[in-house]
């Protein structure tokens, strides 16, 4: 990485933390006008700041429709093809598990990964979750703990499992790919066009997927289009909840600060989120695009085979 691109994530790591705390005072940082905000989990600004109270889009004319303040993406299917999660972005991450912890054992970043993991792996054990095996203390050897680790890991990424502590610790692997130039974020080519045109017009855009706020970041940090994250406004991801529970999209509202849920719209592939948003109140179109699960029949749902349709 260049010592610049260096010294700008040094920065953004201070920035975060930053605006973590006065997101944790209830202060809003970046609009000092609009008062205190709500104190919702899982959505941080694109630039490293907290993005949970602004009126976005409150000066949205022209080709938007009026009541259309935010514009909220899902990633695999509908950003992105799923392919990329599927056949590269996966494999690295089970191809890499053992290496990574390994090398990074002793961070407080690994350390911090598997202790998610082994809350987790105790939760899966109790209810008889397939692949599941025991992690041994530290006493046992760090050895031992990787490969059990190692084994779990494998197991929730062949479930495709859609948990905080399998997507943190694969943010964390991939960014040592993208790090060394082994991985590459993909998009479908009318994406940025898209991004480009809604920024232009004042609409805010954010990003809600399974995958860690840091996995997300990296994907449109480091596209086949160059750098999109001056397009998007913030990123949402499990910790704010279940992208097939209507509860998440109620937070994802709150925490957007618009008069009405409709006022967003929520682009996805998945027909069950698409059920959960629109039973949030939000505006919901479903994204086919190639290799993407079919729809039932009389879904009820607007499809789009590009962004610009929108």
């Amino acid at each position: 990485m260049p010592q610049n691109n260096l010294l700008h994530a040094e920065c953004y790591h201070y920035l975060f933390d930053a605006a973590i705390k006065l997101h944790q005072l209830g202060l809003d940082c970046s609009t000092p006008d609009h008062g205190p905000i709500r104190n919702v989990k899982g959505v941080l600004g694109c630039g490293g700041h907290i993005s949970t109270s602004v009126k976005a889009g409150a000066d949205s004319n022209h080709e938007i429709e009026p009541l259309r303040r935010c514009i909220v993406l899902d990633i695999e299917g509908t950003t992105t093809p799923i392919s990329f999660v599927t056949e590269v972005l996966f494999p690295y991450a089970r191809g890499n598990v053992g290496k990574h912890l390994s090398a990074t054992y002793d961070t407080a970043e690994t350390q911090d990964d598997i202790k998610l993991l082994r809350s987790q792996v105790q939760d899966d054990l109790k209810q008889g979750v397939v692949g599941a095996v025991p992690i041994p203390s530290d006493d046992a050897g760090k050895e031992d703990v990787i490969a059990a680790l190692v084994a779990n890991v494998e197991a929730m990424i062949r479930a495709d499992r859609k948990i905080t502590a399998l997507k943190q610790l694969q943010g964390h692997i991939w960014q040592t790919g993208y790090e060394n130039n082994e991985l590459e974020g993909v998009v479908f080519e009318d994406v940025p066009k898209a991004l480009e045109k809604w920024h232009a017009l004042g609409t805010k855009v954010y990003i809600y997927s399974s995958g860690s706020r840091l996995a997300q970041r990296l994907i449109f940090g480091n596209t086949n289009y160059g750098d999109l994250r001056k397009y998007l406004s913030g990123f949402f991801d499990t910790t704010v909840g279940n992208k097939r529970e209507a509860r998440s999209y109620v937070e994802i509202s709150e925490s957007l600060g618009v008069d009405k849920p409709s006022e967003i719209l929520f682009v996805t592939d998945v027909y069950q989120e698409a059920v959960a948003a629109k039973a949030a109140g939000l505006e919901v179109i479903i994204s086919i695009r190639p290799g993407n699960a079919p729809l039932p029949d009389n879904h009820g749902f607007k499809t789009i085979k590009s962004f610009l349709e929108i």
